[in-house]
């Protein structure tokens, strides 16, 4: 059961398991049995270390203990905690892992102004592109107006191209009613797919050497993530479809199904120039590329995702 890597699925009522990834919604003990996770609740599970990329820790009576936070720095795992809302409100990364972290703060902060606004410029670019094919898969009208509005977007998106295509969108998308401040289920379940994947680029930069605080475009002095709010808004498009495809016929809470499918999104095929992946693999395919483009100081190294849908990433044999 554990070698499966297409779908979620549960090992009891109270833990589901999917790729890499764990979502944990009740009363749990979780600690290190050599080289596994192991999870205690009605039942006792195992999950090797190795296999899991993100846990979900989404009740407040889960219980670990510093050898699982220990294991979780080892083999890179981003571990997330939920708020009250049951929205992901934090995230546990490995800390300095890379080799070359102190070069690669160099490189961010030695950045010259022009390359940091083409690379902006190429991801917002790619962002509605992304946005423009979310239109439609999701059988929305508008994807060749935001494929001409991706056409003039200029240096550091001067144009504001970004604003003007993300409330066309969302509106062709979600209906011209729709605010991104009303408290309903599309916007919960926006934003806890969002923070899943922040969670996984913010993962990424650090195993990297990437210190996420420094961004391209993005520069709060209260965020300590803004350089992984730069590399999300090309990914944004996939949650979108997802969301907009998944819409239940009454309002309600999120459950833990619509959680789990989430986060199995880090599972679904996106295209790169190497071929499709999994958006987990294209996380750090655009990570890595970035880091050689800020190293050679060149834009066409850059490597972005495209959407292609919403089918789950087949893994080799």
């Amino acid at each position: 059961m554990l070698t499966c890597w297409d779908e979620f699925f549960p090992l009891n009522r109270n833990l589901v398991v999917g790729w890499r990834s764990l979502i944990v919604t009740k009363p749990a003990r979780l600690s290190r049995d050599r080289f596994s996770l192991r999870i205690e609740q009605d039942k006792s599970v195992r999950v090797p270390f190795e296999d899991i990329a993100v846990i979900v820790l989404d009740h407040n009576q889960i219980m670990l203990t510093h050898p699982v936070l220990t294991a979780c720095s080892e083999y890179g795992i981003a571990v997330f905690s939920t708020n009250d809302a049951h929205q992901p409100a934090g995230v546990f990364t490995p800390f300095l892992t890379h080799s070359r972290a102190t070069r690669f703060l160099r490189l961010q902060m030695g950045m010259k102004k022009p390359l940091t606004k083409q690379i902006w410029a190429a991801i917002i670019r790619t962002k509605i592109i992304n946005q423009a094919y979310c239109l439609d898969l999701a059988e929305r009208r508008g994807g060749q107006h935001l494929r001409t509005l991706a056409e003039k977007v200029r240096s550091g998106d001067s144009t504001m191209m970004e604003s003007r295509a993300a409330c066309f969108h969302f509106s062709r998308l979600f209906g011209h009613r729709f605010t991104r401040s009303s408290e309903t289920w599309i916007n919960a379940a926006l934003n806890y797919g969002y923070a899943i994947v922040r969670g996984a680029i913010t993962r990424g930069l650090v195993a990297h050497g990437f210190f996420p605080s420094l961004g391209l475009h993005h520069a709060s002095e209260q965020n300590a993530f803004n350089l992984a709010d730069d590399i999300i808004e090309p990914f944004r498009p996939m949650v979108d479809l997802h969301v907009a495809t998944h819409v239940p016929e009454e309002d309600r809470l999120l459950a833990v199904a619509d959680k789990a499918a989430l986060v199995s999104l880090l599972n679904t095929d996106i295209q790169m120039p190497q071929g499709l992946m999994s958006a987990l693999s294209a996380i750090e395919q655009s990570i890595e590329s970035l880091a050689r483009a800020m190293e050679y100081q060149s834009v066409k190294l850059l490597e972005l995702p495209k959407l292609v849908g919403l089918e789950p990433h087949q893994q080799e044999e």
